[in-house]
């Protein structure tokens, strides 16, 4: 992968406020509001726009790498990281913790949202790094649980010509009391290739 360089917590801005934040060290502490949660329309009929994400700018040819670590026990628990032009274009990709088992995936919304998971039950309990990397018409996702190999999570069409704006998130649609700890926030080149 290539060098990154550390973006400082104090550099991005919420889309909304998480209930608290704490730092120990060099880690950022988040807890999420509950009902808390980014989705539109699809399936479910209701437009959600409550998640907690923090946002730096994110260019063509570049990429933000986050890495956390949260307790994954209550239904629908979810973190990673976020991408957004405006409140109908947006990428959320990362964990979700749903009937009893960690899902690694993504929702891709333009105008309405779309849903890729798949289990990765053996990564409870693992520190987990998602990355997003920015081509002029593209957002290429890939995650790996602690030093492992990186998966190819989704490939998603996205506006290259467009502002956009990308860091770590959460959500806790269904309880109260999530907390992540968010490890490492990063910014550095856009990977050269999907293989």
């Amino acid at each position: 992968m290539p060098e990154s360089a550390i973006i400082p917590w104090a550099e991005g801005s919420w889309t909304h406020p998480p209930v608290a934040l704490s730092t120990e060290g060099e880690n950022l502490d988040v807890t999420a509001v509950e009902g808390s949660d980014a989705w539109r329309h699809t399936a479910y009929g209701f437009v959600h726009d409550t998640e907690h994400a923090l946002l730096a700018p994110l260019a063509v040819g570049e990429a933000m790498d986050v890495t956390f670590r949260a307790p994954w026990d209550g239904q629908f628990d979810q973190a990673g990281v976020f991408v957004r032009i405006d409140d109908e274009h947006w990428i959320k990709a990362g964990i979700e913790y749903a009937d009893e088992h960690l899902g690694l995936g993504a929702v891709v919304t333009d105008i309405r949202s779309d849903w890729s998971v798949g289990y990765v039950d053996d990564w409870h309990g693992s520190e987990i790094t998602v990355r997003v990397s920015r081509w002029p018409d593209a957002v290429v996702v890939r995650a790996r649980a602690d030093d492992g190999e990186w998966r190819l999570v989704r490939v998603a069409p996205f506006d290259g010509d467009a502002a956009a704006y990308a860091g770590p998130f959460l959500a806790g649609p269904t309880r109260s009391g999530l907390v992540v700890r968010f490890i490492r926030w990063t910014r550095s080149a856009a990977d050269a290739a999907l293989h």
